[in-house]
């Protein structure tokens, strides 16, 4: 192979690693943020609210999952301007999560993974990686 060849063929195998990864964490982000569907109406919960029905580990195993995703984005070349925002969202869900009670309800409508998710999205489409 040429380098050229070569070079595109490290650019396309670079591309479908993204792709899976991308797939992968917005898999992830759905399952805690937006799973499921409350009967009769149009309000969806995910694993991040249930979770956190359950006193001091449910905070710490969602916010573990969310810490996960933005390692991935910082893996997938996310600037550091955008991680941060990253980590303000997952920060502010954390507040949210430890008000009894109400952080519950409030987990419900503030979806950090899937603001998370967007801000990779944006940025990897910027690289010119949008999804197959």
């Amino acid at each position: 192979m040429s380098g050229r060849t070569a070079s595109i063929a490290a650019q396309t195998a670079r591309a479908g690693c993204e792709d899976g990864a991308r797939a992968r964490l917005e898999r992830i982000a759905r399952l805690f943020d937006s799973r499921w569907r409350i009967p009769g109406t149009g309000i969806r919960f995910g694993a991040d609210a249930a979770l956190n029905l359950l006193p001091g580990f449910g905070l710490v195993a969602a916010k573990g999952v969310s810490a996960y995703l933005i390692w991935e984005a910082r893996r997938l070349g996310v600037p550091t301007g955008t991680l941060l925002r990253m980590i303000g969202n997952v920060g502010v869900d954390a507040l949210i999560s430890a008000v009894p009670v109400a952080g519950w309800v409030g987990d419900v409508f503030y979806r950090a993974n899937l603001r998370n998710m967007a801000l990779l999205r944006e940025h990897l489409d910027r690289q010119g990686h949008p999804p197959r």
